[in-house]
């Protein structure tokens, strides 16, 4: 049976387990995250698809059921598992997506690596994606595809289903044309995103950073923009723009340019805190602290995120205030990516080189500053550590929208509110009213950002967490799917005419 929406995305809707020698499809043991986000989609759909990656030593015979059907709490969907091998997925996704695309997304020219790229490889498996989506989708359906490592399969699709709705989101950010017509393959990625009936981005500055590229590229018109409104515009922020394009036209052919940022499930982070074992948890971190005050930084290791830099931040603050011994730490869980790139096992290593310089430098038997955790730990566990803290501190140096951040705000209350620190250069900031905004390029911000929310006092820092509650709350994952539900409405009246539409009203 085919569906009426498919979402394509590189990975698979469930954690694949084994138990008592069975393999078995568990639901992510979360419902926070971009795939509990997006699967919630399908149980709105009359009949919900999904195409991923499942890695095969050959892709003719894989040894597994290329589709399967899963029921779970969010209804019953179908998975297609399109075969890849181990070097298709080195070659399409950790060379061309992570060292040629993800540098000039987040505006690292210096990193970008051209020539390992394998084009020809990345063409075969978008092709791929997109015959297997095809394959899944009624005619006139809906296909929602994510993310730059599957930017030309919107332009295969078009071909394979010339009257399907086909969207584009972004989970990244999107770069001025100086920075992304560094990529040789440039018009072609453009022209696919083009054959898109509309292309998503998280806030207004992507999606004008794009409108730039494509007129830039292929001298296409913009129709109409608007004001972008004050929920989405925080005055004095790097990233935020006042106007977002909404429709751009080219040789007659029109796509919209959608701005929607993803927000965290902000009641069940709420709800978690609220619990007692997270609330003995919390108990028993404040215990361990004593006197010391906790300044918290989540993120995963990428040269991106600003780890490096919270590091020397703390360093400096600890050589500048040596009254803070022994009264201040900082934990910082940063989370390994993948030790095969070289990129990221460098910064891994610096990372650890930092955080054993300053506690060798300034700890003692009885007080380590920092505290560095490279595993990933369990959002209840995480929840708690949020609770905990007296600051976060958030400092990408490019980050396409950020979540840690919202899932902060939604786990404190005015009981104690703490501090967050937050970079200009996350695409949250924008969002998130309350924040510290820190420059994490510039030594002075940073300091300055740290001193300040070490010296706010209880009743600002109320203030503070209330207004980006209510932002955090604003922008949650119900407002995201609520608005992506009826943006896919109105793109398929327009496309096919009333009562075409993906599901009743009343079922969102």
């Amino acid at each position: 049976m085919k569906s009426d929406l498919v979402i394509v995305y590189h990975r698979q809707p469930y954690e694949e387990v084994v138990e008592d020698g069975t393999l078995r499809y568990r639901e992510n043991s979360s419902p926070n995250g971009i795939v509990p986000t997006m699967k919630a989609f399908l149980g709105k759909a009359r009949r919900g698809a999904w195409v991923a990656w499942k890695e095969a030593e050959d892709t003719a015979n894989p040894g597994f059921a290329p589709v399967i059907e899963i029921s779970d709490s969010f209804g019953t969907y179908t998975v297609s598992r399109l075969p890849l091998t181990a070097e298709q997925v080195r070659s399409f996704y950790h060379v061309t997506s992570k060292e040629a695309f993800w540098p000039i997304l987040h505006g690292f020219k210096e990193r970008y690596n051209y020539d390992p790229v394998d084009w020809p490889t990345f063409r075969a498996v978008n092709w791929a994606f997109a015959e297997a989506a095809a394959e899944q989708a009624t005619d006139d359906a809906v296909i929602w595809v994510h993310d730059y490592n599957l930017w030309l399969v919107p332009g295969y699709l078009r071909q394979l289903k010339p009257e399907a709705t086909i969207c584009f989101f972004h989970h990244t950010p999107f770069p001025g044309p100086d920075m992304f017509n560094v990529l040789p393959w440039r018009e072609e990625i453009i022209s696919s995103l083009m054959a898109c009936d509309s292309v998503g981005f998280h806030i207004p500055r992507y999606a004008q950073n794009f409108a730039a590229v494509v007129r830039s590229i292929k001298g296409a018109r913009l129709v109409s923009d608007t004001e972008t409104p004050s929920t989405l515009s925080a005055t004095g922020v790097a990233l935020n723009d006042r106007r977002m394009p909404l429709l751009i036209e080219h040789m007659g052919a029109t796509t919209c340019i959608h701005t929607n940022p993803v927000g965290v499930n902000f009641d069940y982070i709420q709800e978690l805190a609220a619990k007692p074992d997270v609330q003995e948890h919390v108990a028993a971190i404040r215990k361990d602290l004593g006197d010391c005050r906790l300044i918290l930084s989540v993120s995963r290791t990428d040269y991106t995120k600003g780890n490096i830099e919270q590091l020397e931040a703390f360093e400096r603050l600890l050589i500048r205030r040596p009254d803070l011994r022994g009264k201040l730490r900082l934990m910082l869980v940063s989370v390994g990516a993948n030790r095969n790139m070289t990129a990221y096992a460098e910064v891994q290593e610096r990372i650890e080189t930092l955080a054993g310089r300053i506690n060798g430098s300034h700890g003692s038997f009885e007080w380590q500053p920092v505290s560095l955790i490279s595993t990933a730990i369990p959002l209840a566990q995480l929840v708690a550590y949020y609770r905990a803290a007296d600051i976060a501190s958030i400092t990408p140096l490019a980050d396409g929208l950020n979540l840690v951040a919202a899932e902060f705000c939604a786990a404190r209350d005015l009981s104690s509110p703490g501090a967050l620190i937050l970079s200009e250069f996350a695409g949250c900031a924008v969002l998130l009213d309350g924040a510290i905004p820190v420059n994490p390029f510039s030594h002075g911000s940073m300091d300055a950002a740290l001193d300040q929310a070490l010296a706010m006092g209880v009743e600002e820092q109320a203030a503070r967490l209330t207004a980006l509650r209510q932002s955090a709350r604003t922008w949650d994952i119900a407002a995201w799917t609520r608005s992506e539900m009826a943006h896919f409405r109105t793109l398929q009246r327009e496309r096919h005419g009333a009562g075409t539409e993906l599901a009743p009203p009343s079922a969102a």
